[in-house]
Parts: structure tokens; C-alpha cells; sequence
């Protein structure tokens, strides 16, 4: 008897032990890269001076001077946003209706990513891929269910950064958790 008591013991305690290796993984999900280990967007903005150099012949282009390795890219200044694989070749570059604030310059991580939830505006978005707020607003890509992208109301704060449906597809199912977001000018 005192056997198979021993044995439910060490089947309960391995039980116990996956079940909190599981509820750890998935808290490290959507743990803020300030309290990740990584470095934050806080510690990696960069002055903007200028704007980074564009390809006068091919706007759409991927900017240089936009980092290495894979990663997605995003102007603030042109609306526009890019899809790197780590060999430095565009998978996909699209245009974007940017929300009315704008992360700064700098190097983030996305942090978390639902499939689909209401945005601040009130809009039914999907495929949102948050990496950073500014001044309690959350920014990060999503794209309107339904028809049209451009949808923000004038007097809410938003950080939502529209794409279109088919981009969204593509964002959602290249930017996981902990992957680089490069924020240019």
C-alpha cells in the first residue's frame, strides 16, 4: 500500500510541476519587455534627426539604415510598414492608416497580440499586435473587421496603426511575441 501511495505522490507532484510550467510559459507571453529582461522601449530610442535614407527610384523600398536580421520595420513618416526575414529581404511592404499618436523612434518588441477585441475608437479590430505605449496609449498594428481601415474618431486618442485586412493576415502571422518592431522616421 505504502507503494502505490508513493506512486500517486510522484504522479500528482509531476502533474502540479507541468501545470506550472505551462501557466509560466504562457505568463511569459505577454510579460512587458520593461519587465522581460529584454531591454525596453525606453532604453532604446534614438534621437531623430533625420529621416532615414529612401530609394528616390522605389519609394516602397526598405529604408537602409533601418537595422539587420528579421525584423518589422514601420515610418511614421510615410505610413508604411515592412516585413524583414533575417536575411534582410522584404517578405511584404504595405501602407497603413497610422492612429492619431505615434511611438518615437527606437527599437521595441511586440509584448502581446490578441485575435480580436474592440479598439479605443469604439472599432472591432483584429489581429492587433501591441509593442509599446506612449503616455497610456497602446500602439501596435490591427486591422478593422469589416470594410475599411481609416475609422479613428477625431477627439479619441488612439495608437492604432490600421492596416488592411490581407496585411493584417500577414503582420499577425509574422510578428509573435518578442519579435523586433524598428520604429523610423
Amino acid at each position: 500500500m505504502a507503494g502505490s501511495s508513493s506512486g500517486i505522490v510522484a504522479c500528482l507532484t509531476a502533474a502540479a510541476v507541468g501545470t506550472v510550467g505551462f501557466l509560466a510559459y504562457q505568463a511569459r507571453a505577454t510579460v512587458p519587455a520593461s519587465l522581460s529582461g529584454r531591454p525596453g522601449p525606453s532604453a532604446s530610442h534614438a534621437p531623430a534627426t533625420t529621416k532615414a535614407p529612401r530609394d528616390p527610384r522605389n519609394p516602397a523600398a526598405l529604408p537602409s539604415g533601418s537595422g539587420t536580421g528579421e525584423r518589422v520595420v514601420y515610418s511614421v513618416d510615410d505610413d508604411r510598414v515592412w516585413l524583414v526575414d533575417e536575411h534582410n529581404q522584404v517578405l511584404r511592404s504595405f501602407g497603413v492608416n497610422p492612429g492619431t499618436v505615434d511611438p518615437p523612434v527606437g527599437t521595441y518588441w511586440v509584448t502581446s497580440r490578441s485575435n480580436a477585441v474592440t479598439g479605443t475608437d469604439g472599432v472591432p479590430i483584429e489581429h492587433v499586435v501591441r509593442f509599446t505605449s506612449v503616455d497610456g496609449v497602446v500602439i501596435g498594428f490591427s486591422a478593422v473587421v469589416g470594410v475599411g481601415a481609416d475609422t479613428t474618431t477625431g477627439s479619441v486618442k488612439t495608437g492604432g496603426i490600421r492596416e488592411r485586412r490581407e496585411d493584417g493576415d500577414a503582420m499577425w502571422k509574422f510578428a509573435t511575441i518578442g519579435e523586433r518592431v524598428v520604429v523610423i522616421r
